[in-house]
This record gives structure tokens, sequence and C-alpha cells, in this order.
């Protein structure tokens, strides 16, 4: 699913050079469930957004599904994402001007799909997450749990090859946070490929596979628990 070789990311001032990641060496496979740990500051967001395509590297090489995209422009990252990547993130990054169900379609709004298929996506994904009866609700109308939900089901509903997942239980109680855990648990096990950066070692406990970072370098990797191969013709969502 993705591979990098000897990542570096360095951030330039002219007072100042940080190097935030060197020679990173990553393999994820399809269908594995990642989580990354590391005292703040190692560099874990920055390796999440260049896995993301928010970003480029500075060195090294990233090849995701396939296509070495370590020196895509941004409109060719912008393309790449689409339909292809979800987001989940700590802070739910909602638009607070549209409703529960506008928050969900807009992925697929971009992706040009007709009005019917949008719909029947939309509806689909809300009532997996368990939101639907919310649809007509706006973001400061919910709780934290269910604005995650909602997140989680914005993330989904293009069906992407990956998900990345930002501290998804940083801002929730440990009973809602346990819920998010679940349910990106079982987005897994229907083939969905997650990479999930966390403080938590109770939501590390869910993934296949931990790996420590620490000065922006691998430090230690563990492994959790097995990964089962997926039916080829499985699909995320």
């Amino acid at each position: 699913m993705l591979r990098t070789t000897e990542l570096q990311k360095v951030f330039r001032t002219e007072e100042l050079e940080t190097t935030a990641l060197h020679k990173v060496n990553l393999h994820v496979q399809k269908g594995e469930f990642v989580a990354i740990m590391g005292p703040s500051g190692c560099g874990k967001s920055t390796l999440l957004n260049i896995i993301g395509l928010l970003d480029n590297p500075s060195g090294g090489s990233y090849e995701f599904d396939g296509t070495e995209v370590s020196n895509f422009k941004e409109r060719h990252r912008t393309s790449m994402r689409k339909g292809n990547i979800g987001f989940v993130f700590q802070s739910f990054n909602l638009i607070d001007e549209l409703n529960v169900y506008e928050n969900v379609e807009l992925p697929l709004i971009y992706l040009k799909m007709k009005a019917s298929e949008r719909k029947q996506r939309v509806e689909s994904v809300l009532e997996r997450m368990k939101i639907g009866h919310r649809k007509n609700h706006f973001p400061q109308q919910l709780s934290g749990g269910q604005q995650q939900r909602v997140a989680i089901a914005r993330a989904v509903v293009a069906n992407p090859k990956l998900i990345l997942a930002d501290e998804p239980t940083g801002n929730l109680d440990s009973k809602n946070g346990l819920e998010v855990m679940k349910l990106l648990t079982e987005l897994n096990k229907e083939g969905t490929t997650i990479v999930m950066v966390t403080h938590s070692d109770r939501d590390a406990g869910f993934a296949h596979r931990v790996i420590n970072l620490f000065d922006g370098k691998i430090i230690t990797e563990e492994q959790k628990r097995k990964l089962e191969v997926m039916d080829p013709d499985a699909v995320g969502v």
C-alpha cells in the first residue's frame, strides 16, 4: 500500500534548520492497521502529512499504491488524495456552516459524483455510523462523540484505500473514544488500511503493529496482532 525509503523532512528558516524526519523506512501493507507513537515533536504528524500527500519530503522516496509520489506538485498530490485517502482528525475539522449530511457529502461533490449516488452513499454511511438521525443537525449541535462519528463517515464515504487518523480519540471521553476505536477496527477488518497517530496505549492496542518514533527516527516496532489476508475483491465500506 505504501512504502517510504530513507525519508527525510527538514524545515529551514534563515536562522535555523530542523530535521523532523531522518531516514525513515516504513512499509504498510494493504489491509494493515498501524499505530505510530512517540513524544510530542518526534515527527509523527510530519510523517502523517507526507503519507497523506499534504506535504512533500525533503529527501528519500515515498511510494503510494505503486506510484512514486515524493516529488509530486500540489495539484498532483490533491488529485491522488481524492477518493484514495480519508482523514480523521482529533479536532474533527467539520464545517460549522454545513449540516451533518452536507459535511459527509462534500468529498463526493469534489469527486463529481452524481447526486443520486451521493445520496445513497451518504445515507448508507450515516446509518452505519449510527448518526443518520442527526443528518440535519449542525456540528455545534452534536456531542464530541457524535462529531467524530460524522468525521469518520466523511473520511470513508468515498471508499478510500487508506484512512489516516491523527489522535482520533484525543478530544473524547473514554467511552466515546472506545466506540471510535471499535468503528475503526470494523473498517479495518473489512479491508481498509489504517495508519493512526496516537499517544494512547489503549488505542495502539487495536493495531496490528506499533511503530515508535523518537527525534524523527523509527526506534522500535512491535507486532500486536496478526494481519489477516483479505479477499482481493473485498471493499472498504
